[in-house]
């Protein structure tokens, strides 16, 4: 049976990221320890619950070059999620969410250039992180 992707309904903001990337999971690893609130949620792109929700913000499932993250109906990619994301967590790192007001044209190029690189500077692994048991509730599959 498929799900309707219009059905997806999100409370908390959740992050879609590349689940095979070194890179994106240690962010992801990052983030959940800095996001002292525990309201952030993620998602692997490569999993039907992100496939389903990018479809309902008319993103494309192929493109695994950028984050997304979804808060209050809205989608944010690239530097913009990066920066929404800091607005989560704890000084000093909060503090990354005012490099938002750099032009929107040099942020994404930098994120650009760590996307197009990051397997080969990172690596990449075979499969998906599996969370920690403490943080398996803030996933979603």
């Amino acid at each position: 049976m498929h799900t309707n992707a219009s059905n997806i309904k999100i409370t908390n903001p959740t992050v879609l990221f590349d689940g095979v990337c070194n890179f994106c999971n240690t962010t992801v690893r990052f983030v959940l320890a800095y996001n002292r609130a525990e309201n952030i949620h993620f998602s692997p792109l490569q999993s039907d619950f992100a496939k389903q929700l990018l479809a309902q913000y008319n993103l494309s499932s192929d493109d695994m070059d950028t984050v997304v993250f979804v808060q209050d109906n809205k989608a944010y990619t690239k530097s913009s999620a990066a920066f929404q994301i800091a607005r989560h967590l704890i000084y000093p790192w909060k503090a990354l969410y005012y490099f938002k007001y750099i032009p929107k044209n040099i942020t994404d190029w930098i994120y650009d250039l760590i996307a197009k690189n990051r397997y080969s500077w990172f690596g990449k692994k075979n499969q998906c992180m599996v969370p920690k048991p403490e943080w398996r509730e803030r996933f979603h599959e």
